[in-house]
């Protein structure tokens, strides 16, 4: 915490804030931790020398996320079906497109909004948006809708709990505990891949067990 509100590291606060929520809804990249980000920066607008003014960072914000959704959806428009024909790589896979899909099929133009709250599903909504030709006039009146429930929301909600002495006399454990269930999906990720990668060479050897107890004919 000295290190944000004290250290020269305090002026990074904002810019990095609104780069990674800019990157997180505009430019395909789902496993930034949008949320908790959010809601650690209301966080620490509350402390006693805050990095940045919770005046500037709710519209700022609000502003970068409502970008970022724009210039997803004008990609969409632009490359179109391409996406669904690109190759899956470390931060790319098809079935985000296709779960994003299912969920813009089941909840219609409300999606925009609901789909901010949810990780992955907001990266990917407003490109298929723009894959769809959705209309642009309404895609801008619910991407509003959201920019403001989503960046200002959650951001004044780490404000307010912020102020909250309790949280504000254990802000370091709070912190703290933000940033590892950020990375928790990952590490669980990464466990199941480790797992699944030991369980792999067992199954030839039974295999081979099965065969050998195979009564000849």
């Amino acid at each position: 915490m000295y290190l944000l509100t004290e250290s020269w590291l305090k002026n990074a606060v904002l810019p990095a804030i609104l780069i990674i929520v800019f990157i997180e809804t505009g430019l395909l990249f789902p496993i930034l931790p949008g949320d908790s980000l959010l809601f650690t920066g209301g966080l620490l607008a509350a402390q006693e020398n805050p990095p940045v003014n919770i005046w500037i960072l709710v519209p700022a914000v609000t502003f970068v996320a409502f970008a970022g959704d724009q210039t997803a959806y004008w990609i969409g428009r632009g490359i179109g079906p391409k996406i669904f024909h690109k190759e899956d790589t470390r931060f790319f896979k098809k079935h985000y497109i296709t779960e994003t899909h299912a969920f813009f099929e089941k909840h219609g133009p409300k999606t925009i909004i609901l789909a901010r709250f949810v990780p992955i599903v907001r990266t990917f909504m407003p490109v298929l948006a723009g894959v769809s030709k959705m209309d642009y006039r309404t895609f801008v009146a619910f991407d509003i809708i959201g920019a403001i429930l989503w960046g200002g929301g959650i951001t004044v909600l780490g404000y307010f709990l912020g102020n909250v002495a309790f949280i504000r006399d254990h802000v370091e454990a709070i912190f703290l505990l933000i940033v590892f269930v950020s990375i928790l999906p990952g590490i669980i990720a990464v466990a199941k891949k480790l797992l699944n990668r030991g369980a792999e060479p067992t199954r030839p050897e039974a295999e081979l067990t099965a065969a050998t107890n195979e009564p000849t004919r």
